[in-house]
């Protein structure tokens, strides 16, 4: 139930690339979200990279924190807030949860605002909300 396995994870180039050339997006700050339906069945509902300046945030430490924070905040409330509407609603999509705040926040911040992003995505793919 609160997993996060390798075939949730996006790492195919092609997909990757038109994601960022053809997707929705918008803020919910301090994350950018990127957006498409999938454009072939996939195993899970959702498929999801994330990433983080190299430019804002020297540091891999600081990165890797980031991302490690913004993972878990995903992986507790994907199941509840993602997944069962869009299975309910027979829909797939990729997505890209860009970090793009200007300091490092604490896990708290991160998890009230992935809710907030999780609620929103789902009215911006017309998927009705649990």
């Amino acid at each position: 139930m609160y997993t996060f396995k390798k075939e949730e994870r996006l790492c195919n180039k092609r997909l990757l690339d038109k994601l960022f050339h053809g997707g929705s997006s918008f803020l919910c700050y301090p994350f950018r979200v990127s957006w498409i339906s999938a454009p072939q069945p996939q195993t899970h509902p959702v498929q999801v990279v994330f990433a983080v300046a190299k430019k804002r945030y020297r540091r891999a430490v600081d990165r890797n924190l980031i991302k490690r924070r913004t993972r878990e905040a995903y992986r507790l409330h994907k199941d509840a807030l993602l997944y069962g509407p869009l299975l309910q609603n027979n829909k797939q999509i990729l997505l890209s949860i860009n970090y793009i705040g200007k300091e490092i926040n604490d896990f708290a911040f991160m998890d009230k605002r992935m809710v907030k992003l999780m609620v929103q995505l789902c009215q911006q793919a017309d998927v009705a909300a649990v």
